[in-house]
């Protein structure tokens, strides 16, 4: 007698041994002791009795398993064994798996040692949130140059024009990646160069020459609190990055061999940068030391002295130092850079102070101490030029441009 679900939940309870309920043409349900009930089919093939799985109870309702069953019968009578039908199946969808975008751009993702944690999150991140969902399923070899745009354009609409830039240049790697790992001969993300829209780039307001000896007298004219007016003052001698600058600690300080330490942690390149102190700088920090010496955080914030000075406490202070969209605390870096191109100081010694990323690996790999000695000439003389924009000495050039 076929069964019916009724049946199957009166007679199909756990007994102490396995046992089974038919259906018909060898469909079948194995009940485990434990609880499980298993939809299997008996068939033959070549003379021998064989078994397929078809699913668990009741994920797999009866009329499925029925559904499953004549689909078997089917290949038996066209002369397949649907046991190795479904492995086929199976080594298939595995293997279309292990060549879908995702599984890939994960795999080019682990390949990236160089990146800091925080950018190696940020990059997969993205791609989880806006690439995956929509192709990361799909064999990247099938996947078109207008399926790409139609998930870059996703991101676009929402006018983060830079986030979409970014997520298609990561797209880009995963399919040069895939190229060399042979994957796919074809690159179609290539095909999208120019296909996005573009923000009008503002570069951050930076104080000329003839605008920094201004600057320097309302600084140190300055009454708010004296660890901002200090913080401003040793950006202004290293300017280094301003979140480099916050999140400084004590520890990185060697006053010995006047350097300052920046962990890779906290920079936008994967090693340490070296910032050479000059005497001006290390005066900056005899006068900061009794002030916040006794804490891990060199700029602490106010409200908690654990926490690193917030940015806006920098930018409020140089806002009411009447620099309301003259120059932000950014564009000391590019002011440094002009006047010391202008000074005459090599463009790799400047670039190394600046620690811009290197796009060259092996050469990246000497960023810690190239050109240090250089550097320190040059961290000095930056510092006694500032002075002299006090003092009114001259600092005459190292050669004419």
């Amino acid at each position: 007698m076929a069964l019916t679900d009724r049946t199957i939940q009166t007679k199909g309870k756990p007994a102490a041994k396995a046992f089974k309920l038919f259906d018909a043409h060898g469909l079948h349900l194995l009940v485990k002791p434990a609880g499980g009930r298993y939809w299997r089919l008996q068939y033959r093939v070549g003379g021998k009795q064989k078994l397929l799985a078809l699913g668990v109870y009741s994920e797999v309702s009866l009329k499925e398993a029925r559904d499953k069953q004549a689909d078997a019968r089917k290949l038996l009578r066209n002369g397949q064994d649907p046991a190795e039908v479904k492995r086929e199946q199976k080594r298939q969808a595995e293997t279309q798996s292990e060549n879908s975008f995702e599984s890939i751009a994960r795999e080019w993702h682990g390949k990236q040692g160089r990146w800091t944690a925080d950018h190696a999150h940020r990059v997969l991140s993205s791609l989880e949130k806006e690439v995956f969902p929509r192709i990361g399923d799909k064999p990247i070899q099938e996947i078109t140059a207008p399926a790409i745009l139609e998930a870059v354009r996703k991101v676009e609409k929402r006018d983060a024009l830079d986030v979409a830039s970014r997520i298609l240049q990561r797209v880009n790697s995963v399919y040069r990646y895939a190229i060399q790992t042979g994957r796919v001969t074809y690159n179609p993300a290539a095909d999208l160069v120019g296909s996005l829209k573009t923000r009008k780039v503002t570069h951050r307001a930076a104080l000329s020459r003839a605008e920094l000896p201004e600057f320097l007298k309302r600084l140190n004219a300055y009454d708010g609190q004296p660890v901002t007016r200090l913080a401003l003052n040793l950006i202004v001698l290293t300017f280094v990055r301003s979140r480099e600058l916050r999140g400084a600690r004590w520890e990185e300080f060697d006053f010995e061999r006047a350097e300052w330490r920046i962990p890779a942690s906290r920079m936008k390149i994967t090693a340490e940068h070296i910032v050479p102190l000059s005497r001006q700088s290390i005066a900056v920090l005899e006068e900061l030391k009794p002030l916040t010496g006794s804490y891990e955080l060199v700029f602490p914030n106010q409200k908690n002295l654990t926490r690193v000075m917030s940015e806006n406490t920098l930018l409020y202070a140089m806002y009411r130092m009447g620099y309301h969209s003259k120059a932000t605390v950014h564009g000391f870096r590019a002011t440094a850079s002009t006047i010391l191109n202008e000074l005459g100081f090599r463009a790799d010694v400047i670039e190394r102070q600046l620690a811009h990323a290197e796009r060259n690996k092996v050469r990246a790999a000497y960023h810690r101490s190239e050109y240090l000695d250089d550097r320190r000439k040059m961290m000095q003389t930056w510092s006694e030029l500032v002075d002299s924009f006090t003092t009114g000495a001259k600092i005459i050039p190292l050669h004419a441009k």
